[in-house]
């Protein structure tokens, strides 16, 4: 069956059977690599992408579900907020295997781009569910503090 969504700002259209989880239509079918399988489970956030806006696990989301929708993965995500983490990640050296980061990263963004000056709640419960194996919280709060401080609001 013939899915067709927005992709990173181009129209894309897969035949793939509408059950298959986002996340092997985006890493299988149109080789964006940079969104990771973790759990398929969307218990560790690894998969994170933004649907219309919204940080959504991949792994649980049908090919269905993004029909007619704007899908946003790592590759794909820019603009004001976007460039405030990423600067945010790297003056604070988040990373370290960087598994986890693109999911990280995307949820921070979903995050800063409805509240942009959050609280360490506001962070913890939006952060909730993105499993750092190297344990870099401290360092992820604190970059997403230091991207709010470029960010207006």
């Amino acid at each position: 069956m013939a899915t067709t969504f927005t992709l990173n700002g181009e129209k894309r259209t897969v035949e793939v059977d509408p059950d298959t989880p986002l996340l092997w239509v985006l890493r299988d079918e149109l080789k964006l690599t940079g969104t990771k399988f973790g759990c398929g489970a969307a218990l560790c956030g690894a998969c994170t992408v933004h649907i219309d806006g919204e940080a959504v696990r991949s792994c649980q989301t049908q090919a269905s579900d993004v029909e007619g929708r704007v899908v946003t993965t790592i590759e794909g995500v820019t603009g004001d907020v976007a460039a405030a983490v990423q600067a945010a990640w790297i003056k604070l050296d988040v990373v370290q295997c960087g598994y986890c980061q693109s999911g990280q990263v995307m949820s921070a963004v979903g995050l800063l781009s409805q509240n942009p000056k959050p609280t360490d709640e506001d962070i913890d419960k939006a952060m909730d569910g993105n499993i750092c194996r190297c344990a870099t919280y401290k360092r992820i709060r604190a970059a997403i503090h230091e991207a709010a401080k470029s960010l207006p609001g």
